[in-house]
């Protein structure tokens, strides 16, 4: 197989829409190529990955690698996209079987030794991952954010031979079963919305009014 494909989600204001993760291996000589409105934090998802896959003892193909973020029109930011991209070179290399991937959606930063660490928008994302009918597999510190969304199935992980071996059938993530706190706030909390500065700007000032 030379072509994958992993199911993540953007950040758009407070929407989470999906974002399919295309990864092909070509011929020609070793590239590593990020299209579909990547930001920086994106791009720079090429030195993450493939230092996290060897720091794992997989094999970094020395193939043409594109990685493909579709739909190519809405903009990608931050860096959770390293995990589904990681995901996606171990499946179209045969390190990894791509039954498992339908069915679920992946977001998480990967460090250099292959750790996941949080991401923005996670309580937004397992929305939008319950809406479509998918479990969630993020990193373990963003669980309890995104177990706010009542009914979402939250697969969380602490590295990324964690979730290859829940997809390879090994060793199952475990469903977050944590408390669910919901306290109440004096003032809104807008740190997860991406962009809408001034509608942000004007339920500030009316909540401090």
């Amino acid at each position: 197989m030379t072509v994958a494909t992993v199911a993540s989600r953007a950040l758009a204001g407070i929407d989470a829409p999906e974002v399919s993760v295309e990864v092909h291996l070509g011929p020609g000589l070793p590239s590593f190529h990020i299209v579909g409105l990547p930001d920086t934090e994106v791009r720079e998802a090429r030195d993450r990955v493939r230092a996290a896959l060897n720091h794992a003892h997989f094999e970094f193909p020395a193939r043409r690698i594109t990685v493909n973020l579709a739909p190519a029109e809405l903009p990608k930011d931050s860096s959770r996209f390293d995990l589904p991209i990681a995901l996606g070179i171990l499946a179209a290399s045969g390190q990894l079987s791509p039954q498992g991937l339908p069915g679920q959606e992946f977001a998480g930063e990967l460090s250099l030794t292959g750790e996941l660490r949080a991401v923005r928008g996670a309580l937004a994302m397992a929305l939008a991952a319950r809406a479509a009918g998918r479990s969630f597999v993020l990193p373990e510190a963003n669980a309890p954010q995104a177990a706010l969304a009542q009914g979402a199935r939250i697969l969380p992980a602490r590295t990324l031979l964690e979730v290859v071996a829940h997809l390879a059938g090994e060793t199952r993530l475990e469903p977050y079963s944590g408390e669910i706190r919901i306290g109440a706030a004096s003032h809104a909390d807008f740190s997860e919305v991406k962009g809408q500065q001034l509608v942000k700007r004007a339920l500030e000032e009316d909540v401090d009014a």
